[in-house]
């Protein structure tokens, strides 16, 4: 649980230090050049792919919380209903044929 929360709050770190830098280079004008927006660039990749991360870090907790509960209500439902009687089995007969 420890490197989960450490994980996210790295992620967290990345993604906001890299819209921080990107915000940097636009507001100081360095943007304007072509290593400039490479670096703009960059900086908004690696803030989409933490993003992306951390929304799915967070969807995976979500879904876990979720998923207990889920099977406490599924197995609550199935001890809920009563015993249904099975239908009987209908005898089959079979058709003797006799041979010439």
């Amino acid at each position: 649980m420890w490197e989960r929360l450490a994980v996210f709050l790295f992620l967290v770190v990345v993604a906001l230090g890299s819209l921080g830098g990107a915000g940097w280079l636009v507001a100081t004008g360095q943007a304007v050049s072509v290593e400039g927006l490479f670096l703009v660039l960059v900086a908004l990749l690696l803030a989409l792919v933490s993003g992306v991360s951390i929304y799915v870090m967070i969807r995976g907790a979500m879904e876990a919380i979720q998923a207990p509960s889920a099977a406490a209500k599924a197995a609550a439902a199935t001890q809920s209903k009563p015993a249904q009687a099975k239908p009987a089995q209908t005898a089959q007969t079979t058709e003797q044929t006799s041979a010439p």
